[in-house]
């Protein structure tokens, strides 16, 4: 496979994880979830118990901390904060409350996307986020945002959660969405929007599977046709 950029955006419960894993699969590619690198400082944040209403205080937290990311066992990735594996705790849905509030501070997105770009400058990177085809990866070959309905995104978040074990209501997971959804579409720098030259997959009535299928047709198609 040519070692291609591929950026996938869109809001929490899209399922653009879950594509972004399967494309990479598929296409012999590295996936990253740049979401997870978010949400590891907002866990040490809980851990530490800044206030995360103030930006000082979250920009030293993550000057002051290490992340890796690594393949598992399964060719997931893992997550290390500091040298610890926090994949499983990043979860929690402490952290889904929280992690806005970190990804809407500048500087902490300048340390972030500097080693998101390092990472994806050799190629063959599947990288899904908020803001990977406007802003990470610009000049990415091939750039999709994907979405769902708010009440698919909640319910699809909740059969998550509550297969994890968490105690959590439908109704909460559809609030907190819908809470995430505002600031980071409405946030001052990087918002969550379409890049202008995205492909737009409606996951709504999609399976994982369809979805992932949508995107692996469109890649290989444009790569046999040379416009890639």
């Amino acid at each position: 496979m040519v070692h291609v950029n591929i950026a996938i955006d869109g809001p929490a419960g899209a399922g653009k994880s879950t594509a972004a894993k399967g494309v990479a699969k598929r296409l012999g590619l590295k996936y990253i979830d740049t979401g997870a690198m978010y949400r590891a400082i907002t866990w040490k944040g809980i851990l530490k118990g800044i206030d995360f209403e103030k930006s000082r205080e979250i920009e030293l937290l993550t000057s002051n901390t290490v992340i890796n990311i690594k393949k598992g066992s399964d060719d997931s990735n893992r997550i290390y904060l500091d040298g610890v594996d926090v994949t499983t705790e990043i979860r929690d849905p402490s952290v889904n409350r929280k992690v806005s509030l970190v990804a809407k501070n500048q500087q902490v997105r300048d340390m972030m996307v500097a080693q998101q770009r390092e990472i994806a400058s050799g190629g063959g990177i599947v990288m899904d986020g908020r803001d990977i085809g406007t802003h990470v990866l610009p000049g990415a070959h091939f750039k999709f945002f994907i979405n769902a309905t708010l009440e698919e995104r909640a319910h699809r978040r909740y059969l998550e959660l509550t297969k994890q074990g968490h105690e959590i209501s439908e109704e909460d997971v559809q609030k907190e969405i819908s809470m995430r959804d505002k600031i980071d579409t409405e946030r001052e720098f990087s918002p969550l929007v379409a890049a202008k030259d995205a492909i737009f997959v409606d996951t709504t009535n999609l399976t994982a599977r369809e979805v992932e299928e949508k995107i692996v047709i469109h890649v290989k198609e444009c790569i046999q046709a040379g416009t890639a």
